[in-house]
């Protein structure tokens, strides 16, 4: 079931990044795709996390995810959720030794 949940959620966030790159220009950053769209949003999400967790968190996790092109986020985490479930699947389809201990 994970396999499946991991593999339906990769498919999905690389179509998303393929629309991505197709729709809008190459290289224009997530932080202002996400700003065209809803620019309160973003504003939130800042605060939220600045307050919520820690103004580190916010320089260094978020702010080079944000700089980055739009398409690049969700191609990333679509490459590692169908990782994921190579891994997952490679684990459980592996071969178990029917030897006795004794």
């Amino acid at each position: 079931m994970t396999v499946r949940v991991l593999a339906v959620i990769a498919a999905i966030l690389l179509v998303v990044a393929f629309a991505l790159a197709s729709l809008l220009p190459p290289m224009l950053p997530l932080a202002q795709a996400i700003s065209i769209a809803n620019h309160g949003w973003l504003v939130s999400l800042q605060n939220a996390v600045r307050d919520g967790v820690s103004e580190w968190v916010w320089l260094h996790l978020f702010m080079p995810l944000l700089l980055r092109p739009a398409w690049l986020t969700p191609a990333a985490l679509g490459m590692l959720a169908g990782g994921a479930a190579l891994t997952l699947q490679s684990h459980r389809d592996a071969p178990r030794s029917h030897r006795h201990r004794g």
